[in-house]
Order: C-alpha cells, then structure tokens, then sequence
C-alpha cells in the first residue's frame, strides 16, 4: 500500500515537471524562432537584387553591421539554449533529491512530520500509519490531540524550547493508537525556518520505543521481584522496611512486625517429588499466602467499635528471599499482638492441604515475628526475624516465636561456636573417646562405640553444645573424615593386643547430614580403608527417626552401606514413630533401645514391659539388642533377665580415651569377673 503510494506520488511529481520543461522548450523554441524571422529579414536587406543601389558604400557598411548584429544574436541563442539545458539538469537534480527524500521519509521505520507555527500538521510520513493507525485525514487536526494529556506540557515546552533555540532535546511521551492503546515515543524536534531566519514550523521525527519500554519495566521488575512467584524479593523488602522505619521514627506510634516464614520438611518433600512439584507447592503457598493477607478479616490493626473479623489490613508487603522462605512485613499495626494472630491465621490457612500433582500435601510453618526498634536497621530488624523462626524450629516447628534480646545473644554465641568449630578442626581440638560395650552372658568387652569430643583451649565442650550445629552447618562431616579412620586404626591395634573371638567391633554414629550424602556408601568405604579396617568389625548407627523420615530412600541407602559389609544399628529405638514390622524392610543387625527407656525400667513397671516387648520382638526378627545409658545394678539385673544381649552406660564405663580404654582392657579378666559374681550373687539373693 505505501509502495503504491509511494510510486503514484514520484509519477505525479514526475509529470508536472515533464510540463514545466515542455512548455519552457515551447517558449523557447517560439523566442528563438521570431529571432531567426528577424534576423532573416535583417540580412535580407543586404542582399543584392531586393533593393534599389543608390549608395555602395552605405550598404557595404550596413551589411557589415547588420551581419556583426546577426552574429551577436545567434550567440545569444546559443548561450540561451545553453543554459536552458543547464537550468534542466539543475532540475532533474533537484527532482532527483526530492524523490530520494521522499522515498525516504515514505519508507522510514521513524515516523516524520512538520508542523507549522499555528501546531497544525503539513506532512505526516506514512510511517504514522503503519505505527499508529492513523491516516494522513486522521492527523489533520492539531497535533496535541493524539498527546497523552498528562505529557502535553512536556510536550508544548520541548516544542517551544526547539522555536526558539532551532534545536530540540531528546523526549519521551505517550501517544494515542488510533485502537485506544498508548504508545511510548522517543522524539527530537529541529526548528526549519524560512528567508528571513524566522522559524516557520518544526521538523519532529518520533520513534516507537513501547516494546523497549516494556523490556526496561520487565527488567526492573524482574530486579525487585522473585522469578518464581511473582512476589517482591529480599531488594525490594528491604527497601520497603527501611521505608517503615523512617516513618516509624518519625511517627512514634507507627508500629510494624516483620513476620520470617519458613515452610517445614519442605526439602523432604522437595527431594521426594522433585523440583517442578516443588516449585508448584511453592507457588501455590505464595498464592494462598497473598490471598490470606487481602483478606479483610486478617487483622493488622483493631479498630474501636469494629469487630476483628472485619478489621481493615494496613498495608503489607509479602516477599519471597528465596528457597521455602516467606516474609510479611505488616504495617499500621494497633497492638503487637495483632502480629501474633496474623501469623495464627497463616497457619491455619496453611494447614488446609494443597494439591500438588495429584498429591495431597499438608504443610506446616515455623513463623519468626520482630517488631521495630527505633535503633535498628532494616538488615537487623530482618536477622531477628530470622533468629526468631530458627528458634520456632528448634521448639517444635509450627510455631511463632517472638524475638527478644535473648535469641540475638543466642545467635551471636551460635555463630561465635561455628566459627571456633571450624577453627578447631584445623587444629585438631576434635578427639574419640571410646564407650564399652559390655556383654551381658559373660561380662566382657565386645566393642566401643565411637564419640566425638571437642577439647578446647578452654576446656571440654560438651557434645549437646556442638553436635546439632556441626551438623546443621556440615561441619560434622570435616569432624567425621578426620576422626573416624584415627579411630578404625586405634581399634585395629586393640584387637591386635587383646585379640578375642569375635574381634573387637567398632560402633560409629551416622549423622543426618551424613546420611543424606549421596555417595555415603563411597565416603565410609573410603575412610575404612584409610584405617586400615575390617568392614564387618564396624557397625554404623543410624536413628531410628533419621531412618523413618523417608523409609524407601532409607532402605536403599542402607542397602548399599550393608553390602560393604558393615553392620548396621537403628539408634536411639522408641524415640520415633516406627514399628518393627516396618524394620523388617531394613537390612539391620541390631537394635540399640534408648535411654529414656532404660532409666526407668527399675522405678516403672510399663516401661519395663515395653523394653521386655522390644527385645522379644526383635530377637523374633533375628536382631541382636543393645541397652543404651545403664546406670544402675537394678537396671542391668532386669536386662539379664529379659535376654538382652549387650549393654552399655556408666554403670561400666563413661566415653573416656584411648589410654583409659587400654587400662580397662588389661584388666578385663579380673576386675569384671568379680562384677558379675557380684551382680550374680545379688540376683540369687
């Protein structure tokens, strides 16, 4: 269409010019050919025959003339015709640079017009068209109607600026599609002005730079918010409590809580269901979460004479930082206990289950609330937050904590641990000490189990102090490939000096970070044979609640540990929520009943029964079992009786070092035998 256009308008041009030389010839050709008539009749006159001679010499010298006047006439003719023919290159130079530009402005992707003084549009290229929609009758009224009229000023200054000083600056505005829609422009204005210098209109070329706008806000806004669920990201959440707390110190009774979400289990279901269904439920938590905050009976602020229900929320931001991460920043609020019971309401709306792939998940959340302080910062406010949801998890899960000074000491001296547990493994604080465990038929040593001791420059730190945040952090597995070949290469040498049959064997904890390792079964093959190790004089403990947290993963990564050779424990039993029957899956050799049982075996009578069904059970699954933590000869009498194979606990020995375990050793055959008669004698008593 604009080809066309383009080609009827060179055609048009092309004619009237052809018009103007072929009249300009026909002048010509008239002006020369009344020259010739003349000059013929002047040269006539000095022919002889067509007058009288009455003068010779007169007529010699006006034939002279007459012929230096033709002469002069001719060469004007011929000057004239040369420049006519200059005069028509000039046009058809002229004619060629005007069909140049206009093919070039017809054809441009910018769109370029001219505007007269009065702000009416004299040319319009027919890229407005193609843009915008407009035809050239569209855009015949003022050139301001199609402005967006918040821009219209901007608009009218640039143009007056681009008047005056004949140059105009870069603009960037908004214009009407002819469908309603808005466009973006970028565009410069230049001042053409006529013979006198005065301007007569200007010469604006606009371009249509909507998409690139629309790039520049995606990408903004692809800085300011998460990927995944469109929420605002830990920039943007930041930025909006510092907002909060300028207000709050300027307003001292603004008040707002920062509530630090974290999904429980959310890695187990992660890795059990993949990622995709783990980016559903994700998505789906930030939807129901969004939901639940635009809700009008969440409360953030208690209004007098409004019920709670109908409470108006002030405003709130959600953000998602990262990973199973939520974060509520919840303004305008009335009372601090308005916080609390957003974060009840979160819970329970969470707690109605989602359909993730056809799964039923119910999901639960450890929620950390802080509120604004007038000292601190947005990053401290946010750690707090934090600190607080940790310490939700560390009571329980699916609870809301409160932060206090309390946690922030509690942080601060957590951080201090892990960095001093680091530097300890550099300088080999971390030491084995070795628990007896003791058989019961005879009273002999058949094992250690293997423990982890931190003997600082400060003293010794006990496990329960370290152990949890070594695992949490991973550093337990530094500690566990530095200490356990030390401790498979100790015992080696025990059975070399007190051989028995069997061997010596070697109980060695598996943590939960450990367990998750995917190459475990490599890691432990690896470290037995820097030990120098018999894999069947090793036995490797795992809690009965790390085994049960996700039973098919479990069993296959106890098969692969099992055909190492090793044995294999369930620690800590009874502390969970497993059957034996669900056991039977597992290829374990032995059960080791927790603590907690067998201190009150002696002081109650159910806790007895229960022990005495743990080991009938488990010896009609042909597993051995092992009393943990005997203090007492009560204790160790009733084991006896109900056939428990093999105890250990202070009543023998507590976890000493390796010199301890030599001496306890070399008299393994005069002080224990002289226990058991004691225990035998007490029993037939």
């Amino acid at each position: 269409m604009y080809e066309s256009q383009s080609s009827i308008g060179a055609k048009s041009a092309a004619h009237r010019i052809s018009q103007v030389e072929n009249r300009e010839w026909w002048l010509w050709g008239f002006a020369v050919a009344v020259t010739l008539v003349l000059t013929f009749g002047i040269l006539s006159l000095t022919f002889p025959g067509l007058h009288l001679t009455s003068d010779r010499l007169y007529f010699v010298n006006l034939r002279e003339w007459v012929r230096g006047l033709a002469a002069l006439v001719l060469l004007f003719d011929i000057y004239t015709v040369y420049q006519h023919l200059q005069l028509q290159r000039m046009r058809r130079r002229l004619s060629e640079r005007d069909r140049l530009f206009q093919l070039i402005s017809e054809n441009a992707a910018d769109m370029i017009a001219v505007v007269g003084k009065n702000g009416h549009r004299i040319y319009n290229s027919p890229a407005y068209q193609k843009i915008l929609g407009y035809t050239a009758d569209d855009l015949t009224s003022h050139s301001m109607d199609q402005v967006h009229p918040d821009d219209r000023p901007r608009v009218l200054e640039a143009a007056e600026k681009a008047r005056v000083t004949g140059r105009g600056e870069r603009l960037e505005y908004r214009i009407r599609h002819k469908d309603g829609t808005w466009r973006v422009l970028e565009s410069t204005a230049s001042a053409y002005r006529g013979p006198d210098g005065t301007t007569e209109g200007l010469v604006i070329v606009n371009r249509d730079i909507t998409e690139r706008k629309r790039a520049e806000e995606l990408l903004a806004h692809s800085a300011l918010h998460d990927g995944l669920t469109n929420l605002a990201n830990r920039t943007l959440l930041l930025d909006r409590l510092r907002r909060a707390l300028g207000i709050s110190k300027r307003h001292a009774d603004f008040k707002f809580a920062l509530l630090f979400i974290d999904i429980d289990g959310f890695k187990v279901f992660n890795d059990s269901l993949g990622h995709a269904a783990g980016d559903a439920l994700l998505m789906q938590i930030a939807q129901r979460l969004s939901t639940c905050l635009r809700r009008a009976d969440t409360v953030s602020r208690a209004m007098q004479g409004i019920d709670d229900e109908n409470a108006i929320l002030g405003d709130t931001t959600l953000a998602r930082p990262g990973g199973d991460e939520f974060i509520v920043l919840a303004e305008e609020l009335h009372d601090p206990s308005n916080a609390i019971r957003i974060a009840e309401r979160i819970q329970q709306r969470l707690g109605v289950p989602f359909d993730v792939e056809g799964h039923e998940i119910v999901v639960t959340a450890s929620i950390g609330i802080a509120f604004n302080s007038s000292d601190a910062e947005a990053e401290d406010v946010l750690r707090d937050a934090e600190i607080a949801m940790y310490r939700a998890k560390q009571t329980g899960k699916a609870r809301c904590e409160v932060f206090d000074n309390a946690m922030h000491a509690g942080a601060l001296k957590r951080l201090q641990l892990e960095t001093d547990m680091r530097r300890a493994v550099e300088q080999g604080e971390f030491h084995v000490y070795y628990q007896p465990i003791v058989s019961l038929q005879d009273g002999k040593v058949v094992g250690f189990e293997a423990l982890t001791r931190w003997l600082s420059p400060n003293g010794m730190i006990m496990p329960n102090d370290f152990i949890p945040i070594a695992d949490e952090t991973g550093i337990i597995l530094a500690i566990n490939r530095q200490l356990l070949p030390e401790a498979c290469r100790q015992l080696r040498a025990w059975q070399q000096r007190f051989p028995s049959d069997p061997p010596l064997s070697l109980s060695v904890n598996i943590s939960p970070k450990q367990f998750s390792q995917a190459d475990l079964a490599s890691q432990i093959a690896q470290l037995l044979e820097q030990g120098g190790m018999d894999a069947s004089c090793v036995d490797l403990e795992i809690t009965e609640t790390i085994a049960m947290a996700d039973a098919e993963k479990s069993a296959g990564v106890l098969n692969q540990l099992k055909a190492l050779g090793v044995g294999l424990d369930i620690d800590d039993f009874g502390t969970g929520y497993s059957s034996l029957s669900r056991l039977q899956k597992f290829p374990v050799d032995t059960l080791k009943i927790d603590r907690a049982f067998v201190s009150h075996m002696d002081s109650d009578d159910e806790t007895q029964e229960i022990v005495r069904v743990i080991v009938m059970l488990a010896h009609n699954l042909g597993l051995k079992v092992v009393a943990e933590g005997v203090e007492t000869q009560a204790q160790l009498n009733l084991l006896r009786e109900i056939g428990c194979e093999r105890a250990q606990g202070y009543l023998f020995s507590k976890p000493v070092d390796h010199q301890a375990i030599v001496k306890l050793l070399e008299t393994n055959r005069t002080l224990l035998p002289e226990f058991w008669a004691r225990a035998a004698g007490s029993v037939s008593a």
